[in-house]
């Protein structure tokens, strides 16, 4: 079967606000499901790059990269923007970090404590900011704190999976 791109997905943000407690679930237990994924590897085998796609440590290092850019979209919904701030699709900062050079203990520790930050920044919003909805820049839909939630689980799914299909 042949997987889907990130890029080629589609999203419907129709479920009610009620899931947050759901979908923030999994945004926490992230870490957690890396740290036990990789438990068994090496840091070779971490290291290893087939062709031109990231190694699992870079994998985990663009999960660590990404949070400023979910923090910043929290900040866009406090200040009622009206599109999220968009991402960097050449992955210009996983692409320079040299991630291999780290330890995976490390790239795993720096993506958990930034992922505490974001979910419990998540779990402050009031109500009133959880109805606030703002265009998504590449998926031109509206989104609300739940849905950018929901998209940034979705998204760490792939890169897990992505780890998965390296380790085979």
């Amino acid at each position: 079967m042949q997987r889907t791109l990130w890029t080629d997905r589609k999203f419907n943000f129709d479920f009610p606000v009620g899931l947050f407690p759901n979908i923030i679930e999994r945004l926490r237990g992230t870490p957690a499901r890396l740290k036990e994924m990789t438990s068994t590897l090496t840091e070779k085998e971490a290291e290893y790059k087939p062709g031109n796609k990231w190694s699992i440590k870079e994998q985990i290092g663009h999960l660590g990269d990404l949070e400023a850019l979910h923090e910043g979209r929290i900040n866009d919904f406090l200040l009622r923007k009206e599109s999220l701030r968009p991402a960097d699709m050449t992955n210009a900062a996983t692409n320079t970090a040299k991630h291999n050079t780290s330890s995976l203990a490390d790239l795993i520790h720096n993506f958990a404590s930034k992922r505490i930050i974001f979910v419990s920044r998540l779990e402050q919003l009031s109500d009133e900011i959880h109805e606030v909805k703002s265009l998504h820049p590449r998926l031109k839909v509206l989104m609300r704190p739940v849905d950018i939630a929901y998209f940034t689980s979705e998204h760490d799914d792939h890169h897990l999976t992505s780890i998965r299909e390296l380790m085979k």
